[in-house]
């Protein structure tokens, strides 16, 4: 992680564990989860990149966990919190202001991609230019055939004698 040249004071103890609004940037380190008797990860307010680590999930004193305005991009872990069966449920503002962090308690993302309205109009669209294209070529095809036919019928009308 670099740092910046005033970073603001941290603080680690046996239960805290405070590096926010220091302008970090890197993954978040997976080892943090050997701190087994934190109780507070304050990460928020850097340039924090990549996943938040399945291995959190191990911290089980964990009660708060902050990891806003960052640049994460990956899942919400299912369970960062304790494994025990009282799962430390964050809220939302745990997580806020990560631009491809996604899955509870976020909303979902809004689709980069094309909705499924678009693909059903791209679909129909190009169906119906095809059969557009379709009978516009039947209909050439028809009238170069009627021509064709057309001077064959004068060839032959030519070779019979008149009656």
């Amino acid at each position: 992680m670099s740092m910046s040249l005033n970073p603001r004071p941290y603080i680690i103890s046996e239960k805290f564990l405070n590096l926010s609004s220091n302008l970090l940037s890197a993954q978040i380190p997976p080892q943090i989860a050997f701190c087994a008797y934190l109780n507070v990860i304050d990460l928020s307010n850097n340039l924090l990149t990549g996943l938040i680590s399945q291995q959190l999930g191990l911290l089980v004193l964990l009660s708060v966990f902050d990891v806003s305005n960052n640049q994460l991009a990956s899942p919400i872990p299912v369970a960062p919190g304790n494994l025990t069966g009282n799962l430390v449920r964050f809220n939302t503002s745990s997580y806020v202001g990560n631009k491809d962090l996604y899955g509870y308690p976020l909303p979902p993302l809004k689709s980069k991609g094309l909705s499924i309205m678009a693909i059903v109009g791209i679909g129909l669209g190009s169906g119906l230019l095809s059969l557009v294209l379709c009978f516009s070529v039947v209909c050439i095809w028809l009238r170069v055939s009627e021509q064709n036919m057309t001077i064959e019928e004068g060839k032959i009308s030519q070779l019979m004698p008149d009656y």
